[in-house]
């Protein structure tokens, strides 16, 4: 099931690389460095974004093994593709205390159980949401963007010893998040996956 890579996307990231050298990163770390940074135009995720390669090695795998992708807006389940994405923000309300965003992270908890793997792009109370439930994800991939909550709900993500992609600044966003997470559907499995 190869991608094929149109060649607009590969001159992008020829210049991509021309500007930034990426060859020092293990490689689904890399992976998910060059697609942020193509997705949004912006070199400096080169050195914002928080990962570890063990985590990516294990969340890849599940992905591909076919854990639930869950998002926390539609904007985000947009950009990822080649994959069925649960977003329960359309059955959410707020109440006291609780962001629409925030109660569709337990909807979607309920609905899908352990070993998923969420991507917040938008939102940095369904991040927070996401901290306080005994989610036990394959990955998180928290990038909310905002002036407000967004850092300090993603320091709280790198805090939680989750496997986590983060990045330390206030950008992100749906974008930014689906890259992340494309990136890790368009790397290839090991045949050893394959076969296992």
């Amino acid at each position: 099931m190869n991608r094929v890579v149109h060649p607009i996307e590969q001159e992008s990231y020829r210049r991509l690389r021309a500007r930034l050298d990426t060859s020092h990163f293990p490689p689904l770390t890399r992976a998910v460095v060059e697609r942020v940074v193509h997705s949004a135009a912006d070199l400096e995720y080169a050195t914002d974004l928080v990962m570890d390669e063990g985590e990516l090695e294990r969340a890849h795998a599940a992905l591909h093994a076919g854990a639930p992708v869950v998002v926390d807006v539609e904007m985000v389940g947009a950009g990822i593709t080649r994959r069925e994405t649960v977003c329960r923000l359309r059955d959410a309300v707020a109440g006291p205390g609780l962001t629409r965003s925030a109660h569709a992270i337990r909807l979607a908890h309920e609905q899908v159980g352990p070993g998923a793997l969420w991507v917040i792009g938008n939102a940095p109370t369904a991040l927070e949401e996401l901290l306080t439930l005994d989610a036990d994800p394959a990955l998180v991939i928290g990038l909310p963007v905002g002036f407000v909550g967004a850092v300090e709900s993603k320091a709280a993500l790198r805090e939680s010893g989750l496997p986590a992609v983060s990045n330390v600044s206030e950008k992100g966003g749906s974008a930014v998040a689906a890259a992340a997470l494309n990136a890790l559907l368009y790397h290839p499995v090991p045949h050893s996956e394959e076969t296992s």
